[in-house]
């Protein structure tokens, strides 16, 4: 497990990951999501696992989350894969516009995803997410060990008391690093071995939970 640059105590189970990061500004106490809608848009897309136009976002309605799907990104070795496909990642810059008075962080994710790969070889998925011009970011990884073959999920849950928010009243863009690994290890060099994010459905793709305060002054 890596952590972000400020690390704190972590729960792991068989597929869940709880972390957590320290506090980077004060609010008032924990709120409801804000009322009126938030919007989130793609402002960049950059690398070889979303090639432009294949990474897409969704607010929830009720403001509590938001998702994150892509249609391209799957590393793969062994067989006929070059080096080049053994690792696939992508940048994402999102513009987060909230209600005046209300500011955010990330509670927790949902990573889910489907993962082939044979016995001796493994997937490692990792992320890193963070507001603009703030220093403290989150980094989790995840490993599957084959023999596998269906799908997988991660869940990662930050203590309310540790998160990192967005500074109040400024616009700050967030920032997301996604990227997935295949080490074909002792398989046979003619099995290919793959993990990818599952994009077969919205709903399923990777979920960004928020955690919602008001502003002081507000």
């Amino acid at each position: 497990m890596r952590k972000g640059v400020t690390p704190s105590a972590a729960c792991l189970s068989a597929l869940a990951l709880c972390v957590g990061m320290a506090p980077a500004a004060s609010a008032a106490a924990p709120k409801e999501p804000p009322p009126g809608r938030i919007t989130i848009q793609v402002l960049s897309m950059n690398g070889s696992g979303c090639p432009p136009h294949t990474a897409a976002v969704a607010a929830a309605e009720d403001n509590t989350a938001f998702t994150v799907t892509y249609s391209e990104h799957t590393a793969q070795a062994g067989g006929n894969s070059s080096p080049a496909d053994q690792r696939k990642f992508c940048q994402l810059d999102l513009g987060v516009h909230v209600p005046q008075g209300f500011t955010y962080a990330i509670a927790g994710t949902d990573y889910r995803g489907y993962a082939k790969l044979a016995d001796g070889a493994s997937g490692l998925v990792r992320a890193v997410y963070y507001h603009q011009g703030v220093s403290r970011t989150t980094s989790v990884s995840h490993t599957i060990h084959g023999k596998y073959s269906k799908s997988w999920q991660f869940t990662d849950r930050n203590p309310v008391a540790e998160l990192v928010w967005k500074p109040c009243g400024e616009d700050r863009n967030f920032h997301i690093d996604a990227e997935l690994r295949v080490d074909e290890g002792t398989s046979k060099p003619e099995e290919t071995s793959f993990i990818s994010f599952d994009s077969t459905d919205s709903r399923f793709g990777t979920v960004y939970h928020f955690e919602w305060k008001q502003c002081p002054g507000h």
